[in-house]
């Protein structure tokens, strides 16, 4: 990849999480990006901007981005960050939540055409569903013309909102999958596709509380079903939900890669191929059992990237080391890496480790990789290098194909409520 020019600030002040989606968005018409993100105490306007919902509307022609303020100190907290919808209509939606704080779902519907100005916010209020334990993330994705909101609801499950009218109003529409809670929630799940299905990957519990496996499947038609095709629910969100152990294993907890165990896995990204295929990219800790008496950060995780083919036969492959944990009260955490959506050989990766030569890197660098045989080899080339800083939780923004638009952030991040960061972009044309 290119590195040149050099990347646009977007925010002076802001960072996410990766439960929700889309977090970053491109209009294709009007060449507007549009990126969600948290404003921190730590950063540039202090506790009056603290918890603010942002956005950044980024002119991709003209190279600007104007800051706009969906809601005022909601919660310093990453975990809020909005998702995207660009709707029939042409307008935007935004929807969001507090880190399980309250049980409000809320939304806003922007002016036709323009993401700078916005309707007022509205509610669903999940407490006579939750009892009052709050909800978290916001995942918008459209199945069979019905668009759906997935969240952490109640038992702390898999659930979802469904709206008819495009986001203007939302009902409960079910649980997804339950179980009995371990630890702190159930499952951590990702999500792609619109229109006839939509691909997921989920794990059991938090990694902190329970040694994840990682699993697969697939919405369409309203059935849920594993890799293969094989039903697991006739009708998803309706009813008795499964337990996500009845989807399809992609990385075991307690598998073994060149002799080393691997545990506690964790959900990354997915993105669905242009084929039927899939791709997915996970992490996990690897020799835990020799550290099991350290109270410390991980000091080894590992990305994996893991292949679906047409028809539900999955490979996994090790991708890179993501070095110790973020940080040492979230040994789980990584800089994390996103899969282009439009090209799924291709995986941008946050690392303290050169995936080049193993060399241990002064911070967090980005790195562009790509594969040309499923994942089993890659060729690497940085985004970053030499920095002063940690560059983290890349996003490959979709809506464009014939563009990458390449988001970060990049500073200091001591928790997920406590951060001096700055947003950055950088966007080039696709290569062919």
């Amino acid at each position: 990849m290119n590195r040149d020019p050099a990347p646009l600030i977007v925010n002076d002040n802001g960072a996410w999480c990766w439960f929700q989606d889309e977090r970053a968005l491109v209009d294709p018409a009007t060449q507007t990006l549009v990126v969600g993100s948290i404003a921190a105490p730590e950063g540039p306007g202090g506790e009056a901007r603290a918890g603010n919902v942002e956005l950044s509307v980024v002119d991709l022609r003209a190279g600007t981005s104007e800051t706009v303020v969906l809601h005022e100190r909601l919660e310093s907290d990453d975990h809020d960050v909005p998702a995207l919808w660009r709707r029939a209509d042409g307008r935007w939606l935004a929807v969001y939540t507090r880190h399980k704080t309250d049980d409000l779902t809320r939304w806003r519907v922007s002016e036709p055409g323009d993401p700078t100005r916005w309707g007022p916010e509205k509610a669903f209020d999940w407490s006579v569903l939750t009892g009052g334990a709050g909800v978290t993330y916001s995942n918008l994705r459209s199945i069979g013309g019905r668009l759906y909101c997935f969240a952490r609801a109640v038992n702390d499950d898999q659930c979802a909102l469904v709206s008819d009218d495009d986001g203007d109003t939302w009902a409960y529409a079910g649980k997804l999958f339950t179980r009995p809670k371990v630890g702190y929630v159930n499952g951590y799940t990702r999500y792609d596709g619109d229109g006839d299905r939509v691909d997921l990957i989920t794990t059991d519990h938090h990694p902190r509380d329970y040694d994840n496996s990682i699993y697969h499947g697939y919405i369409e038609k309203g059935v849920l079903h594993r890799s293969d095709g094989t039903v697991v629910d006739a009708d998803a969100l309706s009813g008795e939900a499964p337990s996500q152990v009845e989807l399809t294993t992609i990385l075991q907890a307690g598998s073994r890669w060149d002799g080393v165990r691997i545990s506690h896995c964790w959900t990354t990204d997915v993105r669905q191929g242009t084929d039927a295929s899939v791709a997915a990219v996970l992490t996990a800790r690897a020799g835990e059992e020799e550290h099991l008496e350290r109270r410390k950060a991980h000091p080894d995780l590992r990305f994996f990237y893991a292949r679906m083919a047409p028809g539900g036969e999955w490979t996994v492959h090790e991708l890179a080391k993501a070095g110790p944990g973020l940080m040492p009260h979230e040994e789980d955490y990584t800089g994390l890496a996103s899969i282009d959506p439009y090209d799924i050989d291709s995986v941008y990766v946050s690392t303290s480790v050169d995936p080049r030569d193993g060399s241990v890197l002064a911070h967090h660098e980005i790195f562009h990789a790509r594969t040309g045989d499923g994942g089993a080899t890659w060729t690497w080339t940085p985004v970053t290098e030499n920095s002063d800083v940690d560059n983290l939780r890349p996003i490959a923004a979709p809506g464009d194909p014939s563009r990458v638009p390449l988001l970060w952030f990049r500073g200091e991040m001591t928790a997920s409520q406590h951060y001096r960061c700055e947003v950055v972009l950088r966007d080039l044309p696709r290569e062919d």
